[in-house]
């Protein structure tokens, strides 16, 4: 004959492990932090990698990689020397400047292959940049 299954529980026996509520607490609020710092505040980017080469003369090659937590419809992009998330229908058909990629004083000019501009300052200082 098969042993009858006991329905009743131990009253000592408890679900969680026995620790203090400091430990509870603490494991709570690590947690918080890790999902709450680790996440950008849509339509929002950050500089993540900066890259300068000045190895040669009059000219500075520069990369930056960015991180974007852009909405729906939009794209990493740049607008005004800085990332930032813009209508993706820009980029898809490469009209650079409607971003606004340039400081305000500024003039933007597409390269004769579109891919990518130039910020024209107003003492004939050229940026050139070239999306990849």
């Amino acid at each position: 004959m098969a042993p009858a299954l006991r329905l009743t529980k131990r009253k000592d026996a408890s679900p969680w492990p026995r620790m203090s509520s400091t430990f509870w607490v603490m494991i709570l609020l690590t947690s918080i932090l890790i999902i709450y710092c680790g996440q950008l505040a849509a339509g929002t980017c950050e500089i993540v990698m900066l890259d300068r080469d000045s190895s040669q003369p009059r000219r500075t090659i520069a990369r930056q990689t960015a991180r974007c937590a852009c909405k729906k419809g939009q794209i990493a992009g740049t607008t005004r020397a800085m990332p930032a998330c813009v209508d993706a229908s820009i980029v898809r058909t490469k009209q650079w400047c409607e971003m606004v990629p340039c400081l305000d004083d500024e003039g933007c000019d597409l390269l004769i292959n579109t891919s990518g501009w130039t910020c024209t300052q107003p003492g004939g200082r050229v940026k050139t940049t070239t999306a990849l």
